[in-house]
C-alpha cells in the first residue's frame, strides 16, 4: 500500500513539475479542452444510458422521454448532443494547430493522436444512430453500405455487422453496445498520447526542443487551463440553453421510416469534409477510397517532416499551403452540405483535390529544406 501511495505521489509530482516551454501560446489549450470534453461525454452518456431503449421500436420514445419526463433530462440530453460537436472543433484546432506549427515531428504523440481521432469519429457516427430518427436510420443505412465496396467479402460484413439483410434491431443493440465502450478505449489511447508528450516534451512555438528557458507545468499552466476551461464552459452553456438544436438535423426528429428516404442525407457537421470527398468520386469503391485517405493519410505526416530544429511555420511558403488548407477544409465541410447537383459536384471536386495536393506540396516543401540544409 506504501509502494503504491508512494507511486502516485511520484507520478503527481512528475506531472506538477513537467518542464514546459516558457513560451506556448493560448492554442496549446485545447489538448486539455479535449479531456475536458470527453469527461463530460462519458458521465453525460452514463446518466442518458439509464434511461434509454436500445429498441427499434422504442428507442426514438425513449428520447422523447428523457426529454420531456425525466428531470433535467433536456439538460443531459443537450450536454451530450452539443458536447460531441464541442468535443469535435477542439479537436480540430488542436490538430490544426499542429499542423501549422510542425508538431507531427513527435512521432508517437501524432499517431496516437491521430488513433484518438478516429476511434472519436467511430464513436460519434455510433452515437448518431442511436436516437433512430430519420436521418438517424438513413445515416447509418448509407455509410455502413460503403463496406458493401469490399470485393467479395463486403456482402458478408455488411450482413455479421447489421445482423441480418438490412439495419434492424439487432444492429441498434450492436451500435449501443460499442457506442458506450469506445470512449473508454478513447480513455486508454488519452492516457498513452499524455504519456509519450511527457516524454518527448511539449513543442513550442519555435519549434526548438531546448531543455533551457521551461518552468514548471503547475501553477503556471493549471491556471491557464483553468481559465480555458471557464471560457468554453462558459459558451458551451449558452449553446446548450438558448441554441440547443442550432448544430442538428431537423430530419432527426422525425421517427425512422424504412419506406420514405429523405431528400438529403447527410451526416452531422464534423464528417461533412470527409462525406464531401466521398461524393466527389463518381466511383462508389474510388469514393470510399479517397474516404479512407482523407483520414489516415494523416499518419504520413511525420514521414515528411525535417530533422531541423526550427519550425517551418513562419516561412511564407508554409503559411500559404497551411491556411489554403484550412480553407479547403471549411469549403469542403460547406459543400458536404449541398444538394448532389450542379455546381456543387464540380466545386466538391475541385476541393478534394486541393485537400490532398497540400500533403503532396507539404512533401515537396520538406525534401526541399532538407536538401537545402543538409
Amino acid at each position: 500500500m506504501a509502494k503504491k501511495n508512494h507511486l502516485i505521489s511520484n507520478l503527481n509530482n512528475s506531472l506538477m513539475k513537467l518542464p514546459t516551454p516558457i513560451n506556448i501560446s493560448y492554442w496549446w489549450n485545447f489538448g486539455s479542452l479535449i479531456g475536458m470534453f470527453l469527461f463530460i461525454q462519458i458521465i453525460s452518456g452514463f446518466f442518458l444510458s439509464i434511461h434509454y431503449t436500445p429498441n427499434m421500436n422504442w428507442a426514438f420514445n425513449s428520447i422523447i422521454h428523457i426529454i420531456q419526463n425525466v428531470k433535467l433530462g433536456w439538460l443531459i440530453h443537450n450536454i451530450h448532443m452539443n458536447g460531441a460537436s464541442m468535443f469535435f472543433i477542439c479537436i480540430y484546432i488542436h490538430m490544426s494547430r499542429n499542423l501549422y506549427y510542425n508538431s507531427y515531428k513527435l512521432l508517437y504523440t501524432w499517431m496516437t493522436g491521430v488513433s484518438i481521432y478516429l476511434i472519436s469519429m467511430m464513436t460519434a457516427f455510433l452515437g448518431y444512430v442511436l436516437p433512430w430518427g430519420q436521418m438517424s436510420f438513413w445515416g447509418a443505412t448509407v455509410i455502413t453500405n460503403l463496406i458493401s465496396t469490399i470485393p467479395y467479402i463486403g456482402n458478408l460484413i455488411i450482413q455479421w455487422i447489421w445482423g441480418g439483410f438490412s439495419i434492424n434491431n439487432a444492429t441498434l443493440n450492436r451500435f449501443y453496445s460499442m457506442h458506450f465502450i469506445l470512449p473508454f478505449m478513447i480513455s486508454a489511447m488519452v492516457m498513452l498520447h499524455l504519456f509519450f508528450l511527457h516524454h518527448s516534451g511539449s513543442t513550442n512555438p519555435l519549434g526548438t526542443f531546448s531543455d533551457m528557458n521551461k518552468i514548471p507545468f503547475h501553477s503556471y499552466f493549471t491556471l491557464k487551463d483553468l481559465f480555458g476551461f471557464m471560457m468554453l464552459i462558459f459558451m458551451f452553456w449558452i449553446m446548450n440553453l438558448e441554441y440547443p438544436y442550432t448544430l442538428g438535423d431537423p430530419d432527426n426528429f422525425t421517427p425512422s421510416n424504412p419506406l420514405i428516404t429523405p431528400i438529403h442525407i447527410q451526416p452531422e457537421w464534423y464528417f461533412l469534409f470527409a462525406y464531401a470527398i466521398l461524393r466527389s468520386i463518381p466511383n462508389k469503391l474510388g469514393g470510399v477510397i479517397a474516404l479512407m485517405s482523407s483520414i489516415l493519410i494523416l499518419y504520413i505526416m511525420p514521414l515528411i517532416n525535417t530533422k531541423s530544429n526550427i519550425s517551418l511555420s513562419f516561412f511564407p511558403l508554409n503559411q500559404i499551403l497551411y491556411w489554403m488548407f484550412i480553407n479547403t477544409f471549411i469549403l469542403l465541410t460547406w459543400s458536404g452540405a449541398q444538394l448532389i447537383e450542379p455546381p456543387f459536384t464540380l466545386v466538391s471536386q475541385i476541393l478534394s483535390f486541393m485537400y490532398f495536393l497540400y500533403f503532396i506540396l507539404m512533401y515537396m516543401l520538406m525534401d526541399f529544406w532538407k536538401k537545402l540544409t543538409f
